[in-house]
């Protein structure tokens, strides 16, 4: 078991890093962004038909996911908006609203605005539950939602033949600077014998091997990007980081996340997938881990 306390995990890792104040967000980042072309496209997806266990994943982009099962949709951190505030997406929804499927659950890993977008959930509300970690149900309460269940860290809800399980990570919740009460974490789903790790947003930490271990698990979707952010806290993985936390979970396939849609740190945008292919060619696990475009649907 993890001895991290629930006061001491909002505490983790979010002083400053030294020397943070010499460097220049706004100059740096913010205004070059701002002036940068938006990329990417957005594809009108064919579906696949499914047999009995396959899995139809498909990145919307950042940490957004929908993932296909049976018949059933879930979405993953959806967001489709194309401004986070003052932040500009940089690569467009790889699929547009209107092409989903219909929507059976939703699953948003913590308050953070690149994670729970409000609009967007307001237009993909339809009556179905959505789960969420303990402390955020208030913020998705009025937008349209049959219910709302909170997860407390390692607690299982399930959803007909779907198990949802809450993971701890190394983050913090709060929506708003001293709003810090809300849960945080990851999913692990088991879709009948498949399972799937979706980790929201975490620095690395020595949890991952316990996650593994008390939660086997065949695909892990793993953050790779914003791990040189403006106040130098640690509270991103690096490439080489989500390969640790890959390995340490035990998973068979990696899919990279949290990466080119959003520059909310100072390294370049291309750089997060660039480092990742050179960690898979020295760590040799070029065919574990799956690269994927916005919008383009893949079976597992």
């Amino acid at each position: 078991m993890l001895n991290i306390s629930r006061s001491q995990e909002h505490r983790v890792g979010l002083k400053p890093g030294k020397g943070w104040l010499r460097r220049n967000f706004i100059t740096e980042v913010y205004l070059p962004s701002l002036f940068t072309r938006r990329r990417g496209i957005a594809h009108r997806p064919d579906f696949p038909e499914l047999e009995s266990e396959q899995i139809c994943l498909t990145w919307i982009g950042h940490a957004s996911f929908l993932i296909g099962w049976r018949g059933l949709n879930i979405l993953v951190d959806p967001i489709w908006s194309l401004w986070l505030k003052v932040i500009k997406r940089l690569r467009r929804p790889g699929v547009l609203l209107r092409h989903l499927p219909a929507i059976d659950l939703v699953l948003v890993t913590h308050a953070h605005f690149d994670h729970l977008d409000r609009r967007t959930l307001r237009r993909i509300s339809a009556f179905q539950p959505i789960i969420v970690p303990n402390g955020v149900g208030n913020l998705v309460q009025d937008l349209g939602f049959d219910q709302v269940h909170e997860l407390d860290r390692w607690q299982t809800l399930k959803i007909g033949e779907i198990a949802v399980t809450l993971t701890p990570c190394h983050h913090w919740g709060a929506r708003v600077l001293h709003d810090k009460h809300r849960g945080f974490g990851g999913f692990h789903l088991k879709f009948g014998a498949r399972t799937l790790f979706h980790c929201g947003d975490s620095a690395y930490f020595s949890g991952f091997a316990e996650i593994g271990q008390r939660l086997p698990t065949e695909i892990a979707l793993l953050p790779i990007g914003a791990y040189d952010p403006p106040t130098l806290r640690e509270v991103h993985m690096n490439p080489e980081q989500a390969i640790r936390a890959f390995t340490e979970l035990n998973a068979q396939i990696m899919v990279p996340m949290h990466y080119g849609s959003f520059r909310l740190s100072f390294e370049p945008p291309d750089e997060p997938l660039n480092r990742l292919r050179m960690a898979m060619k020295r760590y040799r696990i070029e065919r574990r881990v799956v690269v994927m475009e916005e919008g383009v649907p893949s079976i597992f």
